[in-house]
Order: structure tokens, then C-alpha cells, then sequence
């Protein structure tokens, strides 16, 4: 594929460290298309997630203990993403040009209109927020009442102070920065929730904790002095925190819909985003060995986070009971000559607790044996919390079928799956979990190196979208998600965790649920 880029073009390639060969690449998969993802069945409980009794729970926890007191924990929290979807609603009454009151938002939403009976929510609720008094001390700072302002009907003020820079300016600050809950005075954002996390679940022997957040380059500062504040709290635990941003080497080059590149009007190729999967680089950079993951915006108030405590404690020590199994497993295939009876447990450990399929298992010779449970056993590891489906949106735990003709297991979300087959339909419709984005990922291999987590992907499953720019229609395309497929090829162990576990805050009436209160 002839390119014909300038030189304007290739220092673009430059500044965003992509080489030519890569543009290609991706240009390519526009131009072959992503193909779906093959459902064998849904993962249920006893096929493919495991539910853990009262005594493998109790065992994984005093291994948590023990592996926390030595320091084998972090926590890497995506927190980049900015708040303006949680503001989405509110924004589109800010931006209207009829009155916003509650006479007209309720005739507004008798006439079925979702934004007019979200602001109706919202304002009914008003004082509920954790960021009611910062809403109160902008009114304060301009000589006037908020309950003043709010008693007098015209909402409109308080929509500019709450989202735009004349206040607050929630809708652009990223979601980790806003107050999401409120304890007596103090206004807690999900940094401080995850801080408090960090505190009970990472912090090893010598009292230190470790946590990494994924940010957004112009809101770095006002990370690191949330973090300096909320790190201040805590007399006896040191906070190992860092930070990094999402490589411009991640970006995707955008396509006209003949899959060649897209210019802008000023004749300047256009790239995006890669997606939750451009972090995949982020995360290959720590140097760290068990490593927590969740979303930023998965937190709840100290009085109800006990819950989330327990059921982390759990999935990190299961990670490092069937970690310490595996490592052992390893060092004794890469003896002379194990033993039969040592393979044939090692190949037990494989099938049973890590539920990997071993093909020809009993009819392949001695030395076959030693390399296929090698092949399989030495690649990244994770173990993935999975909640009852309960309508939520978010991937699910699937058995799936490879291109090789083997089935595992895999996080798959709708958009992979074709929803035309009826086939596929039926499966993705007997789904009973969905996953929560709540993961223990083992990063190191049994000699204590880190893995080189790019050689891992299955790129197959890049997501390819229809967006516009300058009236033109154009071709965008992610990378593999983070937990779907940057991770295809890991050793995945599924778990079942509590509903309870999952609090996500997608938009700001979310924040009126019970758990956030």
C-alpha cells in the first residue's frame, strides 16, 4: 500500500512515534474489517467461573495477608477519562434555548423527554451531592444564596455554575477529581476512595502502598495535589504514587471510507485515540508484580466499602495461591526430567483449577507433555471478578472459539459479538455475568521477569467505528480493549464476586443510589 505522504506527514508519524509501517497496518485492518468474535457458550458457574466456598475464600485471604505483607500488590487505576458524559443531560438543557425550570422540565418529560426528566431527578435532589456545598461556596463568592437562587425557579444559573468555567466546571474536570461522596465535611473523590483501597488491600509489611493512575496530560497537576492531600490523611502509610498519560504512539490513524487516510481540512492527517486498550502500554511499563485493576469511577463511601474490601482481599489472594502453583509448576518442567506422576499433577492443576483445555492430553508422548504444559503455563496471569448480569452494560465471561480451533475463555463485549447470527444471539442472551472491570493481573513470570505484554494480543479484535470530522464521514479504529482482547492470550481465571462489588457512576444521577449516599 503506496501511502504518499509527505513530509509534513511523516513528522507528524514522528511526533506521535508511529512508523510508517504501522499506519499501514492499520489502514489494512480498516480495509479487511475486524471480524466478530465466535461464542461457543456462556460462562457459567462450574463452566468457566468459579464460586469459591467459605474455606477457599478464607484460605485466599490469609494469602492475600501474606503476600501483601511482602509487598507484591499495586493498583493501577484508568483515570483519564473526562466527566462530561456523566453531565450529558444537564448539558443538553444548558445548551437549550427554552427556560429551565421545573414547570417546564415536567412538561418536558410528560412529553417524553429523557433530558428534561433527568434535570427534574437531579434538582429534586439538589442538596444530596457530595458537591452541594463547593456549589454553595460559588454562590457565596458572588454575594448570593444558592437556596435563593434554586427557590426563585430559574435553574439555568446553577446548571453554568455546576458544569462551565464561570464555577465549578464539572463537565470538563476528569470523573477521579469530582466529590463523589460527602462524610460530615469531608468531600471525598474517587481519588480518596481508591487511596483507602490502596490502604487495606496494597500495603505491604514496611507500610507502604503503591498505586498508578492513568491521566489525562492537562489534568496531571491537579491529580498529583489530590493525591498529596488525601496521602497527607494517613500518619502511618506511605503512598507510592505515580502517574502516566496515554502515549501518543497509541493514537490510530483515522480513514475516508475508501480506507485511505484521512485529511483534515487542513490537509493534515487525522489521528484518534486508541482507546482503553492504548494502556495496555501503560501497564507494560510498571515495574510490579500483582497488580489490582478497576475503574476509577467503581467506588464507594468508607461506611460501605467493607464489601469491596473482603471480595478484593479474596481475588488477590486466589491470584497468588494459583501464581505460586504455576511458578512451581514451571521451575519443575524446566528440571531434567520430571516426573510422570509430577506431570501428570501438573497437568491436573492446568484442566481443573486454571480450566484450560489440553488437546491430545493423553495421547502425546513424555517430552511433548513438558513443552505443551510449559507453552501453556508461561504467559501473563489474571484473575477476574465476575458479577450476576443484572442489566448492566459491560463485557461478558464467554468461552470462545480461537482461530486455531481451541475454545477459552474471554472477555467479549456486544459489539464483538454478531447479533444477526441467531446462534451467537441466543448464547450472548443466556449470559448469567458480566464483568465489572475488576481484575488481579500477575505480570511477572517464574524467574520474577515482567512479561512483554504486546506479545499477547489478539489484534483481530480491534473495534472499527463510523465518526465524522468536518462534515466528512470517517473511519475510526481502537485498539483490542484492555481486559478483552490485549489480554486474549493471558492465562484467565474467572470468579464469581458480589453485585455489591460493582458501583459504577456513569452518569451524576447514579450518585443518588443508595451505596453512594
Amino acid at each position: 500500500m503506496n501511502l504518499n505522504l509527505n513530509e509534513a506527514d511523516k513528522q507528524q508519524l514522528q511526533d506521535h512515534g508511529l512508523t510508517e509501517d504501522a499506519i499501514r497496518q492499520q489502514l489494512q485492518r480498516f480495509a479487511d474489517g475486524v471480524p466478530f468474535t465466535v461464542l461457543d457458550r456462556a460462562c457459567t458457574v462450574g463452566d468457566g467461573i468459579k464460586r469459591l466456598d467459605d474455606g477457599e475464600r478464607a484460605e485466599a485471604i490469609r494469602s492475600h495477608e501474606s503476600a501483601a505483607a511482602a509487598g507484591r500488590f499495586s493498583k493501577f487505576v484508568p483515570a483519564s477519562g473526562a466527566a462530561s458524559r456523566m453531565f450529558k443531560a444537564l448539558l443538553a438543557l444548558l445548551g437549550d434555548d427554552r427556560d429551565v425550570n421545573e414547570a417546564v422540565l415536567k412538561s418536558r418529560a410528560k412529553d417524553g423527554d429523557k433530558d428534561a426528566e433527568f434535570g427534574l431527578t437531579f434538582f429534586g435532589n439538589l442538596d444530596k451531592f457530595a458537591f452541594y456545598p463547593q456549589l454553595v461556596d460559588v454562590f457565596s463568592r458572588r454575594g448570593q444564596n444558592l437556596q435563593t437562587v434554586y427557590e426563585s425557579g430559574d435553574y439555568r444559573p446553577i446548571l453554568a455554575a455546576l458544569l462551565t468555567a464561570e464555577g465549578l466546571n464539572l463537565a470538563q474536570l476528569p470523573k477521579g477529581l469530582i466529590a463523589f461522596h460527602r462524610v460530615g465535611d469531608d468531600l471525598r473523590t474517587p481519588v480518596a476512595e481508591h487511596f483507602l483501597e490502596a490502604h487495606e488491600t496494597v500495603k505491604s509489611g514496611d507500610n507502604t502502598a503503591a498505586l498508578h493512575f492513568t491521566v489525562s496530560p492537562e489534568h496531571r497537576d491537579g491529580f498529583r495535589a489530590e493525591a498529596d492531600a488525601v496521602g497527607a490523611r494517613y500518619e502511618t502509610t506511605r503512598f507510592d504514587v505515580s502517574f502516566s498519560v496515554q502515549s501518543p504512539s497509541t493514537d490510530t490513524i483515522a480513514a475516508d471510507l475508501e480506507n485511505q487516510p484521512f485529511r483534515d481540512s487542513d490537509g493534515r492527517l487525522l489521528f484518534r485515540p486508541g482507546g482503553h486498550g492504548a494502556l495496555l502500554k501503560n501497564l507494560n511499563d510498571l515495574d510490579a508484580d500483582i497488580v489490582y485493576i478497576k475503574n476509577v469511577d467503581n467506588v464507594v463511601p468508607p461506611a460501605q466499602v467493607e464489601t469491596t474490601l473482603t471480595e478484593k482481599r479474596m481475588l488477590g489472594g486466589y491470584a497468588a495461591q494459583l501464581l505460586a502453583k504455576r511458578d512451581q509448576a514451571l521451575r519443575d518442567l524446566e528440571q531434567e526430567c520430571p516426573e510422570p506422576s509430577r506431570l501428570d499433577e501438573i497437568g491436573r492443576f492446568v484442566m481443573d483449577e486454571l480450566d484450560v483445555q489440553l488437546a491430545k492430553w493423553e495421547t502425546v508422548s513424555r517430552e511433548d507433555r513438558v513443552e505443551l504444559l510449559h507453552r501453556t503455563l508461561n504467559r501473563p496471569f489474571r484473575v477476574c471478578g465476575m458479577v450476576i448480569n443484572e442489566g448492566e452494560p459491560g463485557g461478558g465471561p464467554f468461552w470462545v472459539k480461537r482461530a486455531d480451533g481451541s475454545v477459552d475463555r474471554q472477555i467479549v463485549e456486544t459489539v464483538q459479538i454478531d447479533t444477526s447470527d441467531e446462534q451467537q444471539q441466543a448464547i450472548l442472551e443466556s449470559s448469567t455475568h458480566f464483568n465489572p472491570v475488576d481484575l488481579v493481573c500477575c505480570l511477572r513470570d517464574h524467574h520474577g521477569d515482567t512479561f512483554d505484554l504486546n506479545k499477547y494480543v489478539d489484534p483481530s479484535t480491534a473495534f472499527i467505528s463510523q465518526k465524522s470530522k468536518d462534515g466528512r464521514d470517517l473511519k475510526a479504529l481502537e485498539l483490542p480493549g484492555l481486559w478483552n482482547g490485549s489480554m486474549a492470550d493471558w492465562l484467565t481465571v474467572f470468579v464469581e464476586v458480589p453485585a455489591r462489588t460493582f458501583n459504577p457512576v456513569k452518569t451524576v444521577n447514579d450518585l443518588l443510589r443508595d451505596e453512594h449516599q
